[in-house]
């Protein structure tokens, strides 16, 4: 095992994902109070009233938040995951999506072509 600390950067990484994630949430927090007119007259006086049939613009709006926030968190945590932290501090200094290079030809520039039968 090793002595070394981990670093600020390290330590506030899960706090970063949950900032994404909290602002995803409350974007689509706002998005959805807008949507359903929540700032509008005729909805807070139906609200006041008790007319308003339905789910309120605001609980919506917190349900809508919660899901967009778990789902988020959800999907970048996944995401992480799929990353190898041994890639991350390596340099790519050729195209990515190209097929590995192969080891035992690396000094000639030409592919060899198959002998034809």
């Amino acid at each position: 095992m090793s002595d070394e600390k981990p670093t600020r950067r390290d330590i506030l990484r899960p706090l970063h994902l949950l900032g994404i994630a909290l602002g995803c949430g409350v974007f689509a927090m706002v998005v959805t109070l807008v949507t359903t007119g929540a700032f509008t007259l005729r909805v807070n006086t139906a609200i006041a009233e008790g007319t308003y049939d339905g789910l309120t613009p605001l609980a919506l709006a917190l349900v809508v938040g919660g899901g967009a926030f778990i789902a988020t968190l959800l999907i970048l945590a996944m995401l992480i995951l799929a990353v190898d932290p041994a890639e991350v501090t390596k340099t790519i200094d050729r195209p990515v999506l190209y097929d590995p290079e192969p080891d035992d030809d690396a000094g000639s520039d030409k592919p060899e072509r198959p002998a034809s039968p």
